[in-house]
């Protein structure tokens, strides 16, 4: 196995009303959530995929599947959590991560650097190894139609001798 692994990630979740709305570990004031059979926070899960994907360990769903009863309305941090475990079994360290967040509303730079704390605690790394940017799609497609967010994310492993 190499030393150097790199893994990306995408997820998506659809907005409603009856839903909080939780991004990067936190919950963010807003009259609309994300929809999903966990707590949908649309950024943490492409963490995990990023995560997983770099050591080819399957995706999200492979792991936590939303038909299984015992993850419904689970806090999407276990999830990042037990992620970060298998990549430590694994024998990997986060080198960093870079992601980006897709919403039009509400802002999310007043809240970046509470999501930044909350991801780097659950990484057990520091705040300049996760990098977190958030944007909107220019009133374009179903994010800019506000039926939706959607998050990428990449991250650098090594290997811990």
């Amino acid at each position: 196995m190499q030393n150097i692994r790199i893994g990306f990630g995408y997820d998506v979740h659809q907005l409603s009303k009856d839903r909080k709305l939780f991004l990067g570990g936190i919950e963010i004031p807003s009259e609309l959530g994300l929809l999903g059979h966990s707590d949908a926070d649309v950024l943490l899960h492409a963490v995990c995929d990023a995560l997983l994907g770099a050591l080819a360990l399957g995706d999200i769903g492979k792991h936590f599947p939303n038909n299984d009863p015992k993850f419904k309305d689970i806090d999407s941090k276990i999830l990042l959590k037990e992620s970060y475990k298998l990549v430590k079994e694994k024998g990997f360290t986060l080198g960093n991560l870079d992601a980006s967040l897709v919403l039009e509303k509400p802002k999310i730079l007043p809240h970046l650097e509470k999501i930044k704390l909350s991801i780097s605690s659950i990484l057990e790394c520091s705040t300049d190894q996760v990098s977190i940017k958030a944007t909107t799609s220019e009133k374009l497609g179903f994010v800019g139609r506000e039926e939706g967010a959607e998050a990428y994310a990449t991250v650098l492993l090594f290997k811990i001798d």
